[in-house]
């Protein structure tokens, strides 16, 4: 068994190309559910499928030797063509999976270095997987090393100082563009957690009239009470539009809200009045034809990454320190997936003597009749304390020596004073030296 990984983000592929391969949480959970009810192949074991903004990522363990199975579950999952997306995936294997996915986490992979909100949705990424009875052993712990090793960045480090994620960013440009921000009417589209900061961004910058517009009311009101916006429903968007000097999207809808003829249209209602569109959401909110409209401006994520620079000049100092963190979190998961190849030696020492043990316990018992219920049993206990201990320390010696360079000459040695057949379990034959687990 392997880990493998593949995936897309924004430095590989177009916002088009991301928006059509993202899953919603409930596209999450319906596709990890066809792996869980046997309707994918069976040499997938596990799977995580981590969708944000910025990147969709599956993370899989599998007997496989290649990641043809992954594309295929992708495309399918999402309806694209391998063809379309192959040449901007990243593809990792077994240890380079660890090394990215901790990249990730501690925010070195992000759009903007050092980013909070990538922690939450790793999280949320393997609850939805546990959820779904797709996350096993193998990747419950490399998921959680990863969120360990995130979290020990933004705490020993400075990289999440400063705070500059995509809300902050779009909340700086609304800042630069609209002079004085305190009396520009801002506009929120939706009330998520994008959303929410962009508003608390928006206020620490001096905005003071903010409008929040969401499908519901329930958790606008929850961001209106805390930073003291206004609240209204999606029925009165196009009253708002009319309005707003500059409009945040950020909902989780899988469609477009924001047509270009609702914008055309309000823009006749505005006596040339300029508007800023500010669309932090994949998919996008807005329809990209709206940015042909005269006298409106029109930024999407992609161009959002022309506003970096300044943001990242701080965290970057914080980079070398992130990495020393990271090598250190990464050589203990490290020792983990090695000793995942001695498994199977331990799993087969152990049924050897099991089955040595219960056949001379059948011969003995038999020779001896006249014993009592109570004395068959505490016979056969004494066996198996006897061979417990017995295997206890050489099995814990496999176990620690499993990461040292010597591991498979060790595991041949074991096999060999045992008796046991070398049949390909052992995980330390080539580049397979990493994670069969039948016995885990």
């Amino acid at each position: 068994m392997h880990i493998f990984s593949i995936g897309l983000n924004h430095t590989s592929a177009s916002i088009d190309l991301r928006e059509r391969l993202s899953f919603t949480e409930e596209q999450i959970r319906a596709s990890l559910s066809r792996l869980a009810c046997g309707h994918l192949s069976s040499n997938v074991a596990e799977m995580v499928i981590l969708s944000t903004c910025n990147r969709t990522e599956v993370y899989a363990v599998s007997n496989q030797t290649d990641f043809s199975e992954l594309e295929t579950f992708l495309s399918e999952a999402r309806g694209v063509t391998r063809d379309e997306f192959a040449p901007h995936l990243h593809h990792h294997k077994d240890m380079d999976v660890a090394r990215h996915l901790f990249n990730v986490a501690a925010g070195l992979d992000s759009l903007v270095v050092g980013e909070p909100q990538i922690l939450g949705q790793v999280t949320r990424a393997l609850e939805s997987a546990r959820g779904q009875n797709t996350a096993g052993p193998i990747l419950n712990r490399l998921f959680q090393s990863a969120l360990h090793a995130g979290k020990r960045a933004r705490t020993e480090t400075g990289i999440s100082r400063n705070p500059a994620s995509v809300s902050s960013l779009a909340a700086s440009l609304a800042e630069r563009i609209v002079h004085p921000i305190a009396e520009a009417q801002i506009v929120i589209l939706g009330a998520g957690e994008m959303a929410e900061l962009a508003v608390e961004a928006l206020r620490k910058r001096g905005a003071n009239r903010i409008l929040v517009v969401n499908r519901t009311l329930e958790r606008a009101h929850a961001i209106a009470d805390r930073w003291d916006a206004q609240i209204t429903t999606f029925e009165n968007l196009e009253t708002a539009l009319v309005s707003a000097d500059i409009l945040i999207s950020s909902t989780g809808a899988p469609h477009t809200i924001l047509s270009a003829e609702m914008v055309r249209q309000a823009m006749q209602a505005r006596t040339h009045r300029p508007l800023f569109l500010i669309d932090i959401a994949v998919p996008r909110d807005i329809d990209p034809d709206a940015a042909n409209i005269p006298h409106v401006k029109l930024y999407d994520m992609d161009s959002l990454n022309a506003q970096l620079e300044d943001s990242l000049a701080s965290r970057m100092n914080e980079v070398p320190q992130v990495k020393i963190i990271l090598e250190e979190e990464l050589a203990e998961f490290e020792s983990y997936f090695k000793s995942l190849g001695m498994l199977p030696i331990i799993a087969d020492i152990r049924q050897h003597a099991e089955t040595i043990r219960a056949t001379e316990l059948e011969k003995t018992l038999r020779r001896m009749p006249d014993l009592t219920e109570h004395e068959r049993e505490r016979i056969e206990a004494l066996t198996q304390s006897l061979v417990k201990k017995l295997l206890d320390q050489p099995t814990r010696r496999l176990r620690n020596e499993s990461a040292c360079p010597h591991a498979p000459e060790y595991a041949t040695v074991a096999r060999t004073l045992f008796g046991l057949q070398n049949d390909g379990l052992c995980g330390f034959s080539g580049e397979a030296c990493s994670i069969s687990i039948a016995a885990d």
